[in-house]
């Protein structure tokens, strides 16, 4: 087997290195010994092992970390520590959890934990609980504890990531639905989009912008003067942004995007990453006929490199091919959030953010999405 056909090593979520983390500590304050590795139970049946990085003990608490790996998905918070400190807590009080260095606090709605508690979701939450109780069995113990988690740099980490968007502020959430990552999953990222909704949603907002990219993102801003809460780095995931509004609806939606990735909406695509799919120049020579376009141009088009190469020969000839693609790529995102009271917008920009393409805030439609072209 070939170094390219070798599976992608899976990693583990905040949320499992912290569950790992909190039980060795609890185990560490009951006992004064530190289980090394520490197996903890994940949702899904798994029961993997977690070796220790630190460990530390005084008279009221003890403290144990978890290096965290993601394996071989990109992520910001791998190879960062995480590291729990137990406490004992009231008589009665159960499982209380704290916010420690590089861990944010929630500020705004709509997110899975309210306003004012730590960025610490609901299932490792859970999974913490179903450990420290574990523990407590086996030692009699009445599992009152308080929790405090910290990842030491991560509010300088928490800035690689939506957080500060999503009003979560002084560092990093603790996440995972699962305890695993799955390589280039992106689930990070689908999770970032999701609760950017959610947020938006909650916070009474009834148009948001949803852009492949900080350029996208600036110019459609600019456009509307919208809060930063209105605003859904989508990346690539157009496709799963428009399948949640459709769930979670929001009034009117923009999508903005570059010529490239918006021509790749045009043309079916619902997955924009390169990976996926590439720019189909024939259909692009297509839509600038439809626009007026002369054979001279359509033939400029088929040969291009990208699709920037294309529009700056509909440029020149001053034929509206953004115009055309946009209305293209709204028939696509209308189609996707079909039946539910949400207008779509397209909006295509170039790399210099200028305005290139428009189609106008429209209702969606039962017409099925175009099938894909090959």
């Amino acid at each position: 087997m070939n170094e390219k056909s070798q599976p992608l090593r899976r990693g583990w979520t905040t949320g499992a290195c912290a569950t790992a983390a909190a039980k060795a500590a609890y185990a560490g304050l009951l006992t004064g010994e530190f289980p090394d590795p520490v197996a903890v139970t994940l949702p899904g049946g798994q029961r993997p092992s977690f070796a220790l990085a630190t460990t530390a003990r005084d008279d009221g608490s003890a403290i144990a970390g978890v290096v965290k790996d993601a394996g071989d998905d990109p992520d910001v918070t791998h190879g960062a520590l995480i590291q729990v400190t137990i406490r004992p807590g009231a008589p009665g009080s159960g499982v209380s959890f704290r916010a420690g260095e590089g861990v944010g606090t929630v500020t705004k709605p709509g997110l899975p934990v309210p306003p004012g508690e730590p960025a610490i979701n609901p299932v490792p939450r859970q999974l913490i609980r179903e450990a420290i109780s574990e523990v407590a069995a086996a030692h009699g113990d009445a599992g009152n504890v308080e929790v405090e988690i910290a990842i030491p740099g991560g509010e300088a980490l928490a800035t690689k990531t939506m957080n500060g968007r999503l009003g979560i502020v002084g560092g990093l959430s603790i996440l995972g639905t699962t305890g695993i990552v799955v390589p280039y999953s992106c689930a990070a990222w689908i999770h970032s989009i999701r609760s950017g909704i959610d947020v938006a949603r909650a916070m009474g907002l009834t148009h948001v912008a949803a852009s492949t990219g900080s350029t996208s993102e600036a110019a459609v801003q600019k456009m509307y003067d919208l809060p930063e809460s209105a605003l859904i780095d989508m990346g690539d995931f157009v496709g799963g942004t428009l399948k949640y509004v459709k769930t979670h609806p929001v009034p009117r939606v923009t999508i903005a995007g570059g010529v490239g990735k918006m021509t790749k909406l045009a043309q079916g695509l619902l997955d924009l990453h390169s990976k996926r799919g590439s720019v189909d120049l024939e259909a692009l020579a297509k839509l600038a006929e439809t626009a007026g376009g002369s054979p001279d141009l359509s033939a400029k088009i088929r040969a291009s490199n990208t699709a920037a190469e294309a529009f700056d020969h509909a440029e020149a000839e001053n034929i509206a091919l953004g115009n055309a693609v946009a209305r293209a790529a709204h028939e696509m995102a209308a189609a996707v959030v079909a039946g539910k009271p949400i207008e779509i917008e397209i909006v295509v920009f170039d790399r210099e953010a200028r305005f290139v393409g428009h189609a106008a805030f429209g209702p969606a439609h039962a017409a099925p999405p175009r099938k894909r072209r090959r």
